[in-house]
Parts: C-alpha cells; structure tokens; sequence
C-alpha cells in the first residue's frame, strides 16, 4: 500500500472514530474510553437514533451498511432495526459530462449516436449511481442509470475500513460477542460488489419481467441489453409519477383500498407463486399507473425462495393461524433457523405468547408489522440465527406492510396473503404434484436398494476383519434378536407393500389406451390388489404382536 493510501486511510478511521465519540459509539472503537455504552440522555437521542445519523454522517458506503442491518432483525436490537429502516440512501448528484463519459467510454460511442435526446438533469441519485431520462433512435423513452466513475473505488476502500473496524468491534465489546460482526461485513462486501455491477440488476429485471409477463394489472420495464453494461443500465421508461409522490389524498377510500391491495397482491404472487421477489418496496420503487396498475422499478436488492421454502412458509402459516404451538419450531427449522436443542422449549412458550396476544382478534384488526416485529423481537432476544432469504422477505413484508397501510388506514397485508397460502396448500394434492412426489420418492426408493447389497458387504468385510466391536448383554439376548427380526420382516414387507402398490398407481395413471375401472387401467388393478394384501399382512401382524 502508497505511503499516500496509507495516510489516507489513517486520517479517514481518525475521522470514523471522531464521529463514532460525537455520537456516543466511542467506547467500540477506542481503548481508553469507557467499555460501557452512552447513556441516551447524554447524547440527546435515542441509541438508534444516534446510530442513524452517525451513519449518515459517515456517507454513502456507511449508509448503506445500515441498511443491510435493518434486514437484520435476527441479529440487530428492534429498536435500532426501526431506526436504520428510516435511512435513505441518497447522495448530491455528480455532474452531466462526467455521466455522458461514462457511458460513452462503457458503449464506445459519441452520446449523440447512442441517444435521440439525452436530459443532463438527474431524475434521481444516490451513493453508487444516478438516473438519466432519455430517448433511444426510433423514439424509445429510456431511464439511464449511469455508475459513478469513482464509486467501486471508493466503495472498496471504504469496506475495507468497514473489515478492520468489525474486527476492532469483535475485540472491544463482550456485549455483541454474539454478533458476527466480520460475519455481517463480509455479508454487505457481497452485497455492495453485485450492486456495481448492473447486468445483475438487468438479469433481476428479466427475470420479474417473464414472471408477469401478459399480467395487465404489472408493469415491468424492458431492458436494452445491447446498451447495457456492469456501469451503465437502459430501461424501458415507465410513464406514471412513482408512490411517493402520488397524491393520495385526491384519490377516493376504495381507490385506495384497491391499489393497496394491487400493490400486496403483486408481491404474494412473487413469494408465494414466482418465488423471486423484489425485496425493497419502498414507494419510490413503485410507479402509480392507476388503481389496479402498478410499475416496478430498482431490482438492485431482490430475494429468491425454492418451492420447498415455499411450502414450508406455508406450514409456517397455517400451524401460527392454527396456535399449532407443539409444531411450529419443528416448522422453524424446516425453515433454516439454527438454535440449540435446549432453548426450543422456552422458543415455544415465546411464540405462544405472541399468538396468545393477536389470537382472537379478526384478521383486519392484526397489525402486521406488530406480529413481525414480535416474532423476530424473540428471535433476537434468544439469538436465533436466521438465513438471508428470509431476512430479506422479513424486510420486504414489513416495508409492505408499512406502505399498505400508508395508502389504505384500514389494510391488512394477511388478507391478501391468506389466499396464496391456501392455494398453494391444495396444490400439494394436485394429481400431476403426487405423481411427481411419488415418482421422486420411488427413485430414493430404488436407489436405497441398489445400494443395500453393497453396504451389507462392507459392514461383513469389516466383521471379517475385526475392525468393528460390537457388545452383547446375555440377558433376554435371545428374546430381543426375535423380536428385531420380527420387526425387520415387517418393515421390509411394509416397503414391498408401497413399492408395488405405488408403482402400479402410476402405470394405472399413466396408461391411456385399454380399459379402465374407475379411471384406472385394468392392467395396474392386479398389482394395487397385491400392494393392498401386502399391506393387510403387515397390518396383521402388528395387530398381533401388541406392539405399535
């Protein structure tokens, strides 16, 4: 590292640590102060008011930082998580000509052969780029998104800084021992390299784009990709003042309870039905086209959910409506969330607690954010550690939450939500998802016994060699050796069973020419009969043994 570099980077964590004591944070950072926190009375502020707007004092790469924090509720005090939410990430704009540079040095071409028209007045910045309106030739509106000439350099020195003040932070202070804070950077480094490079937003616009495409009710800009590079992005522009700047107070109560409801419905269908959502929607992201018509715009922070994630959101659902209390932590972690085996009774009793709050109140009367914020104030206070795709949707829904009932007093996010669950909980009975599930379950079926043979020879190989020890205890030896063998005979019975009633289930599906019996073809009834014997045999002989 440049002697000059160095000096640099020494004068700017003189400043971070400045600002960090101005605020009341200087005790994470410095040796000689006090390992205690300020008190908030000191500092006029609240602690996640002073952290806010220590952030923010601190510029761009910091603003951000907070942000991916406030996603963060699993590992961040609630009351901060509330704070952070308010920062905005915007920035003074940087001048025309360098913009027109970018782009003319990123496309290889004079702006004059690139666009018909090009407006030298941003319509929006913040801490990575801006946003140019323009004309493409043959007259297509464009939004431009121009980078920063210096904004992966200056990011990257930044989170550098943001590396060496984490490991500080891990040193100095007992009290967030549990928080990875070096974890958490490494997490936003990620986070922040993506974001410089806009052919992943492109990428994240397509994908929403082909989700609802024919859908009258969205809107999702086209991406010109032959004028799009990792600095400079082209879209469709999208007519329509965004959500922020929409006058809501000339619009009527049952306009506004529909475009609230236009506007949850829009990201049920993309958690619940697309499993790819955009995981920012703030009002400045959605472009008011009416009512029943909604636009979205900035896909530079977006969530994904496997179909698995999917359903077991669903169990979630519906165990929580349900006060299904025994099997909602089995749920949870089905869901990803890590935490010890002791702690899942007093986990239980938490969530009993909240459900016991909301339980018998009608669902317009639920506050959603409220419910969210105290799920995850447990999860935080048990420190509970969560996987990023559900953070994300954690931070989706409260901002949606918050914007529905911004529009509409009397919204209720679960009422839209309701639906999508109960949908996708009668799908898993849809004939074509139980001919997948079965075909999927007899291939771990078959491959479990192709690889039996070959396991029972190694385990008598070891027994040959010596290399396994196996202790007897003489009492009722013989008495248990019958009854294993007993109960191993049922069990493989019991897996014949299924595999000849399944597999001739399936051939009776799939077979279309030849006679039928009610619905199925006669050919697959002999083996359903056998599958069906089988399975009374078994039955039988659990019957008779008196053990279950």
């Amino acid at each position: 590292m440049a002697n000059g570099e160095r000096r640099q980077n020494i004068a700017r964590l003189r400043q971070i640590g400045e600002v960090a004591a101005r605020h009341g944070f200087g005790f994470l950072l410095d040796k000689r102060r006090s390992a205690k926190p300020a008190d908030d009375a000191e500092y006029h502020g609240t602690r996640g008011e002073r952290l806010r707007k220590m952030l923010d004092e601190l510029g761009p790469t910091f603003v951000k930082f907070g942000q991916l924090l406030s996603t963060r509720p699993d590992v961040v005090p609630p009351d901060i998580v509330r704070e952070l939410r308010i920062l905005q990430d915007a920035a003074t704009p940087f001048p025309s000509d360098v913009a027109r540079a970018v782009i003319e040095a990123d496309l290889g071409l004079p702006i004059d052969q690139i666009f018909e028209s090009f407006d030298d007045t941003p319509i929006a910045a913040a801490s990575i780029g801006q946003v140019h309106r323009a004309r493409l030739p043959g007259g297509h509106d464009v939004a431009v998104k121009v980078q920063r000439p210096d904004a992966e350099t200056k990011l990257k020195a930044d989170l550098a800084l943001l590396e060496q003040l984490a490991k500080i932070v891990k040193e100095r202070t007992t009290r967030l021992e549990f928080i990875d804070t070096v974890g958490l950077v490494d997490e936003f480094g990620r986070t922040l390299r993506q974001e410089l490079d806009y052919r992943i937003e492109a990428r994240n616009v397509e994908a929403t784009r082909r989700a609802f495409a024919g859908d009258p009710t969205v809107t999702v800009p086209k991406v010109f990709w032959q004028s799009t590079t990792s600095r400079v992005l082209i879209l469709e522009w999208l007519d329509g003042s965004t959500l922020n700047h929409t006058d809501l107070d000339a619009w009527s109560a049952e306009d506004r309870r529909m475009l609230a409801g236009r506007i949850s419905e829009t990201w049920m269908k993309m958690v619940f039905v697309h499993g790819f959502f955009h995981a920012d929607p703030h009002p400045a992201n959605i472009v008011i086209h009416g009512p029943d018509h909604i636009g979205l715009i900035d896909f530079g922070l977006v969530g994904q959910l496997s179909p698995r994630d999917r359903q077991t959101a669903v169990h979630v659902f519906v165990d929580a409506v349900d006060q299904n209390l025994e099997r909602l932590p089995r749920r949870l972690r089905d869901l990803g969330l890590r935490y010890p085996k002791e702690q899942e009774e007093e986990f239980r009793d938490q969530l009993g607690i909240i459900l016991q709050r909301h339980w018998g109140a009608s669902l317009g009367e639920i506050d959603g954010r409220e419910l969210i914020r105290d799920i995850f104030t447990a999860i935080y206070r048990l420190q509970i550690k969560l996987p990023t795709r559900w953070v994300l949707l954690d931070k989706a829904l409260a901002t949606l939450a918050g914007v529905g009932l911004q529009i509409s007093p009397d919204f209720n996010v679960f009422e839209t939500a309701r639906p999508h669950a109960r949908r996708l909980m009668l799908q898993r009975f849809r004939p074509d998802v139980v001919v997948d599930g079965i075909q999927g379950n007899l291939g771990k079926y078959a491959e479990a016994a192709l690889a039996f043979p070959f396991q029972l020879h190694d385990v008598l190989d070891e027994l040959r060699d010596g290399e396994v020890k196996i202790a007897i205890q003489q009492e009722g030896f013989t008495e248990s050796t019958e009854r294993a063998l007993g109960a191993t005979n049922r069990v493989v019975m019991g897996v014949l069973a299924a595999a000849v009633f399944l597999g001739s289930a399936i051939l009776g599906g799939f077979v279309r020419n030849g006679p039928h019996l009610l619905g199925i073809a006669i050919v697959a009834i002999p083996g359903l009969l056998a599958g069906a014997s089988l399975a009374g045999l078994v039955l039988f002989g659990i019957l008779k043994s008196g053990r279950w």
